[in-house]
């Protein structure tokens, strides 16, 4: 049977980063210290750099940034199912009716 995924909770993350950023240490030093895989602490520090903000989401939660584009791609839709339906309706009521 494989072994069960260890979680870390956001404030963990971004005080492990913290202290790689403070410490002289290697990461594989840091990470033998703190018992978590070398790869895993990488990726942390990688998303810290990246998304300086908002490092750590949540699963099921987004940036809020992305999620601003979503909103918007959203409203983009939307608008453009309403020219469709005006552009038929000025079609329609365009019509010579005699």
């Amino acid at each position: 049977m494989g072994e069960q995924r260890q979680s870390y909770n956001k404030k963990f993350k971004e005080e492990t980063v913290k202290y790689v950023q403070q410490n002289a240490k290697s990461l594989p030093e840091i990470a033998e210290e703190l018992n978590i895989n070398v790869g895993t602490l990488r990726n942390w520090v990688g998303q810290y750099r990246k998304f300086e903000d908002e490092p750590f989401v949540g699963s099921g939660n987004l940036r809020e940034t992305e999620r601003l584009m979503k909103e918007k791609d959203n409203h983009i839709k939307d608008l453009e199912e309403e020219i469709a339906i005006l552009k038929k309706a000025m079609h329609f009521f365009s019509k010579d009716r005699k």
